[in-house]
């Protein structure tokens, strides 16, 4: 699950933290499995972090039976912009058969594992490795406490989850129904776009299981949607890349496909051809005596050399080019595939698709005959 980043320049290193959702519902296990086990719900509830350290979260809302406890946090994602901040993370703990341990189950706005390539096979809830880990931490330490087993079924549920990822990876990724429970820190750090980037990898993880020879890596819907036209991808072979190259190309030169198509509008693949890793505008701004410096080495037409380095946008140098008739964008493309082959490997052959506002193709770079 990942949510998009805001285009606004990232904030001071001041902004405040927030709790994942598998902290969240390590947080209502706990508290849930503590007052099943006849110690009373915690509130704060304590909970241990996997890097070290603790958090005390306050429980929103509670429940007690005599068959079951159900205790809920509402998420806190600090000053991130996160689809999942205010969420209402839920815990049903219930006894299992003696020796059955801890099993997990996919309540309401929780997802399902439906294809392979992802860190839990199909058929799993989707509560990712790293939460799963907080929350048998959690369940342990009451364990310990109480004298109770930890025998339990946990179901994790979250309201409006559904509707919630439908803004996420997940329905590309197979994962149905709902969100997921992540959290490999425990921790949310504003503006770190590390679920976004957890997302693609996760994409290609799951192309890969799929045996996909070709992905694409696109900067936004409008060179997705060409993209597709023109290879005939399926879903599971398109990666919202975003501003993050670095991310994308870096992690399939770990784990490679045959073929990567990188798909993208003038601007931001023009940072990709001088080298940035990170497309983001606010982040890193196109470098105009490096677009100059290209344009002097492909033989441009002096004016548009001059133009470079006062131009506002790369959309008017670009237009100025489009109005000289001289190919810029194929030139970008060129650049841009090899810096790309460059940080992927020889293992993956790149091609690199320019496109302008409209979606019409303005450049291109071939990869493979």
């Amino acid at each position: 699950m990942a949510t998009k980043p805001s285009a606004e320049a990232p904030p001071s290193p001041a902004l405040r933290r927030g709790w994942t959702t598998g902290t969240c519902a390590a947080g209502a296990t706990k508290a849930a499995f503590q007052a099943l086990a006849g110690a009373g719900f915690p509130d704060p509830v304590e909970i241990t972090l996997p890097r070290g350290g603790s958090v005390r979260l306050p429980l929103a809302r509670t429940e007690l039976t005599a068959d079951h406890a159900f205790a809920a946090i509402v998420k806190d994602a600090g000053d991130d912009p996160d689809v999942t901040h205010g969420c209402e993370v839920g815990a049903t703990v219930a006894p299992a058969p003696p020796g059955s341990g801890i099993r997990f189950l996919a309540g309401p706005g929780v997802g399902t594992v439906t294809l392979p390539g992802l860190p839990l096979p199909p058929g799993e809830p989707a509560i990712n490795p790293g939460p799963r880990a907080m929350i048998r931490t959690g369940l342990e330490e009451v364990a310990a406490a109480t004298g109770q087993p930890a025998d339990l079924t946990v179901t994790v549920s979250v309201p409006n989850g559904a509707a919630i990822a439908a803004k996420t990876w997940n329905p590309r990724l197979g994962i149905l129904g709902g969100l997921s429970i992540l959290g490999t820190t425990g921790i949310v750090v504003p503006y770190s776009c590390s679920a976004w980037i957890h997302s693609i990898q996760r994409g290609i993880d799951v192309a890969r299981a799929a045996g996909l020879g070709h992905v694409a890596a696109c900067t936004g819907s409008t060179s997705e949607a060409a993209v597709r036209r023109r290879h005939a991808l399926s879903d599971l072979a398109l990666l919202d890349m975003g501003d993050f190259a670095g991310g994308t190309l870096k992690y399939l030169r770990r784990h490679p496909v045959a073929r990567l198509t990188v798909a993208g509008g003038f601007a931001k693949l023009t940072k990709l051809a001088q080298g940035a890793m990170d497309l983001h505008s606010a982040r890193n701004p196109m470098r105009p005596e490096a677009l100059a410096d290209l344009l002097r080495t492909v033989g441009a037409p002096a004016p548009l050399v001059a133009l470079a380095a006062t131009a506002n946008t790369a959309l008017e140098l670009h237009q100025a080019a489009d109005a000289l008739g001289f190919p810029l964008a194929q030139h970008v493309a060129e650049q841009a595939r090899a810096v790309a082959q460059a940080v992927v490997g020889d293992a993956v052959a790149v091609e690199v698709l320019v496109y302008d506002r409209t979606g019409r193709e303005v450049g291109w770079a071939p990869g493979w005959s």
